[in-house]
């Protein structure tokens, strides 16, 4: 078993003792197994990383994908061609600097409190096992493989409490189209989060949701509002890539394709559920395709607020791929530079003008260069990250403490704030997430009682 100790002492941490962290799952002393467990792979791990590929290690390690051609659609063929066509015009017309300056404007018009928020979580992938086989992906299982896993409830609950017992507010709950597990598995396992550890769930990306949607049988909509009544807060925006069809046919040609995700995405608000949205770049996309992906983006949250749905994005999060580990690792790629991510983190806020947020990614860009991207457009520096390890299976891992988070915020001359999933701030004498279901709940009970 690995376990790790955090430290918390001192100002700017999370609590004042020390919380052990313990990686992967754990089985009772009579070596059985839980019901919802059985059948199922299990792992000692959930960090991978931490351990030399092995013949049945990471997938892209063992497995190389030779590099597809891809050719870009014309821009009269696209979307949104007259907005491609003249943001393309502004990107080649205007400076780094410029792009960023006018960026920051609209921050501070959206911002003006000069506030970066925050938020303390805890990522829980509760599978790697995976049958998409996207080619970028250096975390996932195949079914037989040594090292896939799924946690048992105990597990998710345990990590539920270590996690608020430093702080956290949220778990983000993401893992591998696992095949095996029905809809009454994920069922339980919210029933169980806010029966045993009550914390907002932010939960299961749009490929996950259709991949329950083809098991169940169900409507989306109705698939939906099941997870909701059973606990499902939020849902993350991951899976989006690029969301052109001709970069995913070559990426992820097994994926959902962009149109299925935006309109789970749309489904999720209409039943009363935020998202958020996310980009991953450095694929072979060119910057048509970044802009086509940016003003789908626009065009759909503009089509929920028109519905009158009640969910919306909260913000949007791009990021940049990172090859190590995966089959892609050997393809001859621009992967993208600094300088493209400030370029792309300022036009981000310039076209998602209907987005009232845009986080940073320095888990992948690092801490540094994050903080330039607060003065491009960027006004939330994301999440303190308890665990984290998909970004970080490639090797890639820039997780840091609050203290030094804080410290990055202040010294680009902005105020540090803890946040919940949908942006308010913390305040002092708080109860827990006020836009959570649980919350609702037990107020209600409190009140009749």
């Amino acid at each position: 078993m690995v376990a790790r100790e955090r430290k918390a002492a001192g100002a700017g941490t999370l609590v004042g003792q020390a919380v052990t962290i313990q990686a992967g799952p754990e089985r009772p002393a009579d070596g059985t197994v839980p019901s919802e467990q059985r059948a199922l792979p299990v792992l000692q791990s959930v960090a991978p990383r931490l351990r030399v590929p092995t013949e049945t290690g990471s997938v892209g390690a063992r497995k190389r994908m030779p590099q597809p051609e891809y050719v870009p659609a014309p821009l009269g063929e696209r979307p949104h061609s007259v907005q491609i066509g003249e943001w393309l015009e502004r990107l080649n017309t205007t400076s780094l600097l410029e792009l960023g300056g006018a960026a920051d404007g609209v921050r501070q018009r959206l911002h003006p409190d000069g506030v970066v928020s925050y938020i303390a979580d805890r990522n829980i992938n509760y599978t790697n096992l995976c049958v998409t086989d996207c080619r970028f992906c250096a975390f996932y299982r195949r079914p037989k493989d040594a090292e896939a896993y799924v946690l048992s409830y105990a597990d998710v609950a345990r990590k539920v409490a270590e996690a608020k017992a430093l702080g956290a507010v949220q778990i983000l709950m993401q893992g591998g189209h696992n095949p095996y597990l029905p809809l009454d598995w994920y069922l339980g396992l919210l029933r169980h989060i806010k029966e045993q550890e009550p914390v907002h769930v932010h939960g299961f990306s749009a490929s996950e949701i259709e991949l329950l949607v083809r098991v169940s049988k169900l409507p989306l909509d109705e698939l939906l509002r099941q997870l909701k009544d059973a606990g499902l807060d939020s849902m993350p925006g991951a899976g989006a890539e690029i969301l052109v069809d001709r970069v995913r046919d070559v990426i992820a040609p097994k994926k959902i394709d962009s149109s299925r995700w935006l309109e789970i995405h749309e489904a999720a608000h209409e039943v009363g559920l935020h998202t958020t949205a996310t980009m991953m770049y450095g694929v072979g996309e060119t910057w048509a395709d970044r802009l086509e992906h940016l003003l789908r983006l626009r065009h759909s949250q503009a089509r929920s607020a028109a519905a009158g749905h009640a969910g919306r994005y909260t913000a949007f999060i791009a990021w940049s791929f990172q090859p190590s580990q995966t089959e892609m690792q050997d393809w001859e790629l621009e992967l993208g530079t600094g300088m493209d991510y400030l370029r792309l983190t300022a036009l981000s806020r310039l076209v998602l003008d209907n987005f009232e947020n845009l986080q940073v990614s320095y888990v992948t860009q690092g801490p540094k260069l994050a903080q330039i991207a607060l003065r491009f457009g960027a006004n939330d520096f994301g999440s303190l990250m308890l665990e984290e390890n998909v970004v970080s299976a490639t090797g890639i891992d820039f997780i840091m403490p609050e203290s030094e988070l804080r410290r990055i915020i202040e010294d680009a001359g902005f105020t540090p704030r803890r946040r919940y999933q949908d942006y308010r701030l913390v305040a002092d004498g708080d109860r827990g997430c006020p836009c959570c279901a649980w919350r609702g709940r037990a107020v209600e009970e409190e009140a009749t009682s």
